[in-house]
């Protein structure tokens, strides 16, 4: 079905007048369509952009929180906890500083010796 509509229009992104062969013609041509549509995706990432900054913050749940509630503890937990690194508690437990007891291939140190440390 062929068009015989001629609608005097001005483009939308250039300005410039130009005969629409439809009705919901809104550019002169292909070049206006397409920095059209560059222009409202990069408004689109804008405005996402901004209302994720404005949401406010939810609070995650860190891990101490389990860690803290955790009787026994594995090399990792147990540097998270006090604050070193991993290596600083393998030293610890080499040197007799701190008490681990092999569990599989980990090795597991209970709570109160961590605490007695500090003791």
């Amino acid at each position: 079905m062929s068009s015989n509509l001629h609608i005097p229009k001005k483009c939308q992104q250039c300005g410039n007048a130009f005969i629409a062969r439809t009705t919901v013609t809104k550019y002169c041509g292909d070049r206006c369509a397409k920095r059209a549509y560059k222009a409202r995706k990069r408004a689109e990432k804008i405005k996402a952009t901004l209302e994720e900054e404005m949401q406010p913050k939810v609070a995650i749940p860190s891990s101490t929180n389990s860690i803290n509630q955790k009787d026994f503890l594995s090399i990792s937990e147990a540097s998270q906890l006090i604050g070193v690194s991993r290596w600083t508690i393998q030293r610890m437990i080499k040197r007799g500083q701190l008490k681990a007891v092999p569990f599989g291939r980990k090795h597991i140190v209970a709570r109160y010796h961590i605490e007695s440390l500090f003791n």
